[in-house]
């Protein structure tokens, strides 16, 4: 078997996400834009179960699985939805003295995830997640 394209041209792949994360998020660098995407994935990851998490993760691209796993201590206990605010405030406290996540940063990291995942296979995790899961990841006008 060939290897699969999927894993040939990871970082290819893993530019043009973050390239699409920047400009969504109206950041100048996709170095800024790297907080903000860990923070995205990591706060979302907190309010998934173990098994939850790795369904989600699977859908996800290799580089992002990987961002999505990072760190991971799955004895922490599972957290709820919050407020738009509260889960917001969660994203910039990434490290917060080099965080530029704008008031979209979670729209704005939904927009270029959907551009770079099956969509089908995406909602069909997202509907077996909690409630809050198919909010979080919606796309606001401010991020099209």
């Amino acid at each position: 078997m060939p290897l699969p394209f999927e894993y040939q041209n990871a970082s290819l792949e893993f530019d043009r996400f973050m390239a699409d994360a920047r400009d969504y998020a109206g950041l100048t660098t996709t170095n800024m834009a790297w907080n903000m995407v860990v923070g995205v994935l990591h706060t979302f990851r907190k309010r998934l179960t173990l098994h939850q998490a790795l369904r989600f993760a699977a859908i996800l691209p290799p580089v992002i699985r990987a961002i999505f796993v990072e760190d991971w201590d799955p004895d922490e206990p599972v957290l709820e939805f919050a407020s738009d605010a509260k889960l917001l405030e969660e994203v910039r406290a990434v490290r917060r003295e080099h965080n530029f996540s704008p008031p979209n940063a979670i729209s704005a990291v939904s927009a270029a995830l959907r551009r770079h995942v099956d969509q089908e296979a995406f909602e069909e995790v997202l509907s077996q997640l909690p409630a809050g899961a198919k909010h979080y990841w919606q796309v606001t006008e401010s991020a099209a």
